[in-house]
């Protein structure tokens, strides 16, 4: 890889997200909304309906995430807000939360396929860490997925890997799940 940037997502670059994501919304027509809304709201909004509310998001200058570029091509995201803006992890029994801190989540990963196995996910988390900092946030937490086998499909490993989180500094702080550790990096 050559030159990389890193951005937060506002509305100057909602077509990059756009044509990064792709016809499919990065997985499934998933536009990253799965954590934001029950599973019932998610599945009446699949595809489009996704889509049109993680725009009206950005339009409202949420910022939910970092943008990757790779010599100024969108190469990679990074789903990042504080955790209770994320419904379904705050109903979730396996990532509950483990204290009473407050933290911010990072919900997702979303690498191009001719970027991935680059160590671009590690980059992207920590400048994910970055804009968090810049947003007073003290501790940021992610729920990547334990690999079950070398080569694991992509749709798999949406929320990451530890291995990307690990050489951002991140420490594992809890694990109900044989596969779904809780990793946390405190920022000083």
């Amino acid at each position: 890889m050559s030159k990389i940037e890193f951005s937060p997502v506002d509305k100057s670059k909602w077509n990059d997200l756009e044509k990064l994501f792709g016809t499919r919304g990065a997985c499934g027509g998933c536009w990253c909304m799965t954590w934001r809304l029950s599973p019932k709201e998610f599945k009446e909004n699949s595809g489009e309906g996704n889509k049109k509310l993680l725009k009206n998001l950005v339009y409202q200058n949420h910022k939910p995430g970092i943008l990757a570029y790779v010599d100024n091509e969108p190469a990679g995201w990074c789903a990042v807000a504080p955790r209770e803006i994320y419904i379904r992890l705050e109903n979730s029994k396996v990532l509950s939360r483990i204290d009473g801190e407050k933290v911010w989540s990072i919900s997702c990963l979303f690498i191009a396929k001719k970027f991935r196995q680059q160590g671009l996910s590690t980059e992207l988390i920590k400048n994910a860490l970055k804009f968090c900092k810049q947003q007073g946030a003290k501790i940021v937490e992610a729920y990547p997925v334990e690999p079950y086998a070398d080569n694991i499909p992509a749709a798999f490993a949406w929320t990451g890997i530890p291995s990307s989180f690990i050489g951002a500094g991140f420490k594992e702080v809890a694990r109900r799940s044989r596969t779904r550790p809780i990793m946390r990096y405190l920022i000083k």
